[in-house]
């Protein structure tokens, strides 16, 4: 298990992490999830040992390795932008890690080889060992570079934007990849990325992250289905919000209900949240939102519609059935709210 413990870490007058706490189980595959700026990387670099934290612990398997330098890790580093040495042949590459090894842990040149084919050939790439970097594609590249990381054989598997560089449909194949990999292996694994469709299909957890804080840790189905705060709502998904009066547990829009909530919230101005699949269209009953079709197009399964509230200025988007005629510009629909979380004014800022 990793342990991280009340980790802080300051830039001249900026903090960039804010005593942190987080636990990474023995052969889990944990997705650090934020923007640009929320401290994600900075935590990854000092869990590998290439940075260190100004106050805080880490420990591996209950040992504290807050001080350790990188090598006394055995932790395996992949990053966006692969790293590999362009003189080098690919198989060269892979068994770099091997060859500067101490001398007492240096393996001979036969083993070395050996041991680069054996994991080029785990990441598919079997027949490219004599090829240099330069004449293989952008996810070829980072295959090798995580053959490399793998070649040390790490305690900690870790991946820093690893698809940032790719192109969208070599990333999604690579992503379905590499949760395989992970699962023939079993290695605990940490990776960095602002991308929450990677983080939602690759993870087995996802720590949300925002101005060196943890918003929020969870499942996939957790952090989407159940936010904890009003960022991870925003960030996670596409949100609709509403500002609404909280009057006797039911959420009022302009003076209209139009959601009741189970649970306790108190009374007074709050935001609604709901995503674009969590409505139905309805009569034009109490209880309804009424909306003016701006724009309609296809997403996938369904008509994304666009659209405003009937005499309001808040933009909202919906999914309605696409099985239905296409939506108009100026056509007039109801809207019942089946599903939405609901934070205070406060939280949600």
């Amino acid at each position: 298990m990793i342990t991280l413990e009340s980790i802080t870490k300051r830039f001249a007058t900026f903090e960039a992490l804010k005593s942190i706490d987080l636990k990474v189980r023995d052969g889990e595959f944990l997705a650090l999830l934020g923007p640009s700026g929320s401290g994600k990387t900075t935590l990854l670099r000092i869990i590998a040992g290439l940075a260190f934290p100004d106050a805080g612990r880490v420990r591996f398997e209950g040992e504290d390795v807050t001080h350790l330098a990188v090598a006394q890790r055995q932790v395996g580093f992949v990053f966006q932008h692969y790293a590999l040495f362009k003189h080098m042949t690919v198989a060269e590459n892979v068994g770099f890690g091997l060859s500067v090894r101490p001398r007492g842990q240096l393996p001979g040149k036969t083993e070395i080889r050996k041991r680069a084919l054996e994991l080029l050939d785990l990441v598919q790439l079997a027949d490219l060992g004599n090829r240099y970097p330069g004449q293989l594609s952008g996810g070829q590249r980072q295959r090798v570079a995580l053959a490399r990381a793998l070649a040390v054989e790490p305690k900690l598997l870790l991946l820093d934007e690893p698809f940032g560089a790719l192109d969208a449909k070599v990333r999604k194949d690579l992503r379905r990849w590499l949760r395989t990999l992970h699962e023939q292996m079993g290695l605990t694994s940490i990776f960095v990325t602002h991308d929450q469709d990677e983080a939602l299909e690759l993870a087995d957890r996802v720590a949300v992250m925002d101005h060196g804080v943890i918003e929020q840790v969870g499942t996939p189905d957790q952090i989407y289905m159940h936010p904890h705060s009003g960022f991870v709502s925003d960030f996670v998904g596409d949100t609709n919000s509403l500002p609404v009066d909280m009057v006797g547990g039911t959420a009022t829009f302009h003076g209209q209900s139009i959601f009741t909530h189970i649970g306790a919230l108190a009374e007074g101005a709050a935001r609604l949240d709901f995503r674009p699949h969590d409505v139905t269209i309805a009569d034009d009953s109490d209880g309804c939102l009424p909306i003016v079709v701006s724009a309609a197009y296809r997403k996938g399964g369904v008509w994304r519609v666009e659209g405003q509230l009937a005499g309001k200025a808040a933009p909202i988007e919906v999914d309605i059935d696409s099985g239905a005629p296409r939506p108009q510009p100026g056509q007039r629909l109801a809207l019942k709210i089946e599903r939405a979380q609901i934070f205070s004014r406060q939280a949600a800022a």
